[in-house]
């Protein structure tokens, strides 16, 4: 038997190697380039969901799922309006990725196992945890979902949300009407005109929706939950890169609240000389770099997006309309399961 190295010399077997083993991230890295190209990141949203992804009366964007996205765009364009926003509804929003419509969902979309497999994505992250409850109005005067049976229930169809639903009452063995709708609007409207008597959604969609009603003060949100709802940012298969900017992104959010570096500080953190915080912002290590950006990507973030606090806060929790405890999805170091893995 020849040894190969009479047949080819080390030179010529690595350029064999490297030809025929194209790593998977370097052929399907193409989002970003995609991105660059464009000069702007194509986020879908929903089509108004206050807290997550609404517009205002000028047409600006905000929320939750919003600052995902600014996040995104302020880590590769150093620029966090760079944006696009699609607004989707939950029967299209898949396919609008499934296309290319879109660089990146992030519409309180639950991360699923079937999900993942049947539309060919990946979720990047977990943005909120949430659960699935109940709005009723005061007058029914009912404090458990237990006490439900015999209701007409609004819910939106092609969501988990649905299946939940059906799952609860079958697992209880209750009864009920249910009242299908293909978009939150429509559910919400015949709920407060009194088409059903319940109305089912995330809780924190659930929050956002009551705002809209005639009189939300009339109405309660009921304290059983009845599912998991981990909601968050997905993208297309394929491209390993893109996957893990969207995710580091989010991380990056949460290791700076972790580290107490916010959007008023961060100019003291590039002078810090802690580790942990020298190798978020940059001045140690090139993680950026690793992964197509830049040292300074996640000083980009916090600058103009701020922490997973500061976000939290001004969207969803105290410094907002809806005011919604942030239970959960406090850090893991203060009692929630938000836990971002380090940068190193």
């Amino acid at each position: 038997m020849l040894k190969t190295s009479s047949l080819l010399t080390g030179g010529a077997i690595a350029m064999l190697v490297a030809s025929v083993f194209v790593p998977v991230d370097v052929a399907g890295a193409q989002t970003l380039k995609a991105v660059k190209d464009r000069g702007s990141l194509t986020c879908g949203v929903s089509m108004g969901l206050p807290g997550f992804s609404n517009p205002d009366d000028k047409g600006v964007w905000s929320g939750l799922d919003v600052d995902l996205c600014r996040a995104v765009a302020a880590a590769i364009f150093d620029d966090a309006g760079k944006v696009k926003y699609v607004p989707l509804n939950a029967e299209d929003r898949f396919k609008a990725l499934q296309s290319g419509k879109i660089d990146v969902l992030s519409r309180n979309s639950t991360w699923t196992m079937s999900r993942e497999s049947e539309f060919n994505l990946s979720f990047a992250a977990i943005n909120y945890y949430d659960g699935q409850g109940f709005m009723i109005r005061k007058s029914a005067k009912k404090d458990s979902a237990l006490a439900l049976g015999g209701s007409k229930v609004c819910v939106q169809s092609g969501t988990t949300t649905q299946l939940n639903l059906a799952d609860y009452f079958r697992a209880n063995n209750m009864t009920y009407q249910e009242m299908t709708f293909s978009d939150a609007d429509s559910a919400l409207k015949a709920y407060d005109s009194g088409t059903c008597d319940v109305f089912t959604s995330d809780i924190s969609q659930l929050y956002s929706e009551r705002l809209k009603l005639s009189s939300p003060n009339d109405h309660v949100i009921l304290a059983d939950v009845i599912s998991k709802e981990p909601l968050g940012p997905a993208v297309k298969q394929g491209d390993s890169q893109w996957l893990e900017i969207v995710k580091w992104s989010h991380f990056a959010m949460l290791n700076a609240e972790e580290l107490g570096v916010t959007s008023k500080n961060i100019d003291e953190a590039l002078k810090s000389q802690k580790p942990a915080v020298k190798r978020l912002v940059g001045t140690e290590g090139a993680y950026g770099e690793q992964i197509g950006l830049t040292k300074d990507w996640a000083v980009r973030i916090i600058r103009q997006v701020g922490n997973y606090a500061e976000s939290y806060d001004r969207n969803v929790g105290t410094g907002s309309k809806l005011g919604i405890p942030r239970g959960l999805n406090h850090l893991w170091s203060e009692g929630g399961i938000q836990y971002a893995p380090p940068i190193r």
